[in-house]
């Protein structure tokens, strides 16, 4: 139902409506204006007396400064707030019955506030927002602001003003009086006055406050508009006792230290998308009670297991071990971008890669390459590298462009079991682990199961330790800036809660958060070099293959294709074909002997794989 219309005694109803009419027709209402006035005195007479019939505290004892109304003397909010005495607030009122049936929502300073019979504001504040002055002759309405600089007079003592004008001394009759200073003289009565610099008429004074107030179970302070249409009651001396609650957003409760822990009760859930899979997010509802322990020192890790889509967050307390994987690089790009500052980095080649003349020589798998550095700018930069022979101190230099092919991985011989503090001291992230011991703390740790685990990033996110008050000893940790919610904190002391002996360390994080929290990180690795431009596809022979010449073709615009896969039969290619370099002499001849090349392949494959199984230690 909506709003129905308050029925206003007439001693309270203005009078200006009857000034106009009676200064058109030339002559002022005196004589209604003595019987409203009487009426209006008989009713002050007939509630006093009511008043003190019910014991009621006298007007003499009440707060001074206070309006002249009390819990029993209903009026509205501008009345009310126009004959406050701001040096009384705080103040506490109640919304009182005769304007809405049950209640009624406004939206207040953008806020959707519900006022109902009943209610209780506790008054903060009141600023002036403007001032309507009325011209009685007419009825013209102009808006001044609060810094308005004219000065007012009081309107001559004739007419209806003669009864209605307030007092004012004598210097502020002759020097007149500032806006303020008028407003400061309001007595319950609407007094004219004069003001050259509005017009030459007398004006009706009707003040705009902004109310600052407080209501139960509100976040912020509600700014209320003077002329609402509500009736309030001043109910400040029998409220004494009465707290408004406000409620709190769980972000802020990660200042507010000194009062954890604490228990709380959730207000409204978390809005937006979900950002862990774990069991306990979905219980964060209205009405759920919960314990705050306190703020979490652990820090994060940011990871993803390769090939499965799945993406956790690790905290620093996590007790499982690790090992480091080999990295692995396709094309020369990636494997520039893997060189790190003071650490030294060879690979093994594990697909072969056609070499582009005398300048770029064939490389074949197993062939161990040690990256030195950038060389150059632009489009001439190379990747040096040192291609390590057959014995330890042969080898020789290679430069190698940024957009060759091919594939590569990191050659190790580190078997040792990290913790996961000690991991990140040591190695540089992003790096490639496997979980070989997992947590003993964790009823089931999803890590172990997992093949390979990509480590990204560190985070030093603030969390909250919690529990649910059934469950005080199933602890969960909650970041408030990604998983915020309002609460209540439960008045008075709360008696220690019980130690959280389980916690959870890994939290499972879904994909769309994922990619979110991926897209705020500042980046974690350093991007790799710019892919230099390629020159246009030129000079290539049938299939692809680049012809024999004393300087080396263009580039093709598309990477070189993969090799095709390598036929069962024992026939496999030339020693050229695996980038397998004969003696000099040999150089671009062919064996005859197909026993021979059988021989010398096998023997290939035989050291190639006696390396393999020397780099990968599991």
């Amino acid at each position: 139902m909506g709003p129905r219309k308050r029925v206003v005694p007439a001693a309270q109803h203005s009078i200006c409506a009857g000034w106009r009419a009676a200064s058109s027709m030339g002559l002022w209402p005196e004589r209604e204006l003595a019987t409203a006035r009487s009426r209006s005195e008989r009713q002050a007479e007939v509630k006093a007396e009511a008043r003190a019939a019910s014991h009621a505290v006298p007007l003499s004892a009440e707060c001074p400064g206070a309006p002249r109304s009390t819990a029993m003397e209903p009026l509205s909010f501008q009345e009310y707030i126009c004959s406050l005495d701001p040096a009384t607030l705080p103040r506490i009122l109640r919304i009182c019955s005769g304007v809405y049936f049950q209640g009624s929502v406004y939206e207040i300073s953008g806020n959707e506030c519900c006022l109902s019979t009943g209610d209780l504001l506790k008054v903060m504040a009141v600023v002036l927002q403007k001032v309507v002055c009325e011209d009685t002759e007419t009825g013209q309405t102009t808006e001044l602001p609060p810094t308005f600089k004219g000065l007012f007079q009081p309107a001559p003592a004739w007419g209806p003003y003669q009864t209605l004008r307030g007092h004012f001394p004598e210097g502020g009759r002759q020097q007149g009086l500032t806006l303020h200073q008028a407003l400061g003289r309001w007595d319950g009565r609407l007094q004219p006055l004069l003001c050259p610099a509005v017009g030459p008429h007398a004006l009706l004074l009707r003040p705009v406050y902004e109310v600052h107030a407080a209501m139960h179970l509100r976040r912020d302070v509600v700014k209320i508009p003077s002329t609402l249409e509500v009736d309030v009651e001043d109910v400040t001396e029998e409220a004494q006792h009465i707290h408004f609650a406000r409620p709190l957003l769980l972000s802020e409760v990660l200042g507010m230290e000194d009062v954890l822990p604490a228990q709380a009760e959730i207000l409204e859930g978390p809005a937006g998308p979900a950002v862990f899979k774990s069991a306990w997010v979905p219980r964060l509802q209205r009405g759920q009670q919960l314990r705050l322990h306190g703020c979490s020192r652990a820090w994060r890790v940011l990871a993803s297991a390769p090939g499965s889509g799945r993406h956790f967050l690790l905290s620093s307390t996590y007790q499982g071990r690790f090992r480091l994987r080999p990295r692995q690089f396709t094309g020369v790009q990636e494997l520039a971008a893997g060189l790190q500052p003071g650490q030294r980095l060879r690979v093994v080649v594990t697909r072969d890669c056609e070499g582009r003349g005398d300048d770029v020589p064939p490389l074949g798998v197993g062939d161990r390459l040690e990256p030195r550095g950038l060389q150059g700018t632009g489009p001439s930069t190379r990747l040096l590298c040192h291609r390590h022979g057959e014995e330890e101190e042969e080898g020789r230099e290679l430069l190698l462009p940024l957009d060759l092919g091919g594939g590569f991985v990191e050659e190790t011989c580190d078997s040792k079991k990290y913790g996961l503090a000690e991991l990140l001291e040591r190695q540089a992230l992003p790096c490639e682990v496997r979980v070989v011991a997992p947590d003993p703390g964790l009823e089931r740790d999803a890590l172990g199961a997992l093949p390979a685990l990509r480590l990204e990033a560190r985070l030093n996110q603030p969390f909250l330790v919690g529990s649910f008050c059934q469950e005080p000893e199933e602890g969960f940790e909650i970041p408030p800036r990604w998983l915020d919610f309002s609460l209540l904190l439960s008045e008075g002391p709360v008696r220690p809660p019980a130690p959280c002996t389980r916690r959870s360390r890994v939290e499972e994080l879904t994909e769309a958060f994922y990619y979110q929290l991926l897209a705020q990180l500042p980046g974690s690795a350093a991007p790799p070099p710019p892919r230099p431009p390629k020159p246009a596809q030129a000079g290539t022979g049938p299939g692809g293959r680049r012809p024999s010449a004393p300087v080396p073709p263009p580039v093709s615009a598309r990477p070189a294709p993969p090799l095709p896969p390598l036929p069962a039969s024992p026939r496999l290619s030339t020693p050229h074909q695996h980038g397998r370099r004969g003696p000099p002499g040999d150089a671009g001849t062919e064996s005859n002997s197909a026993e021979h090349d059988y021989e010398t392949i096998d023997d290939n494959i035989q050291k190639t794989i006696c390396k393999m199984q020397a780099i990968f230690p599991f």
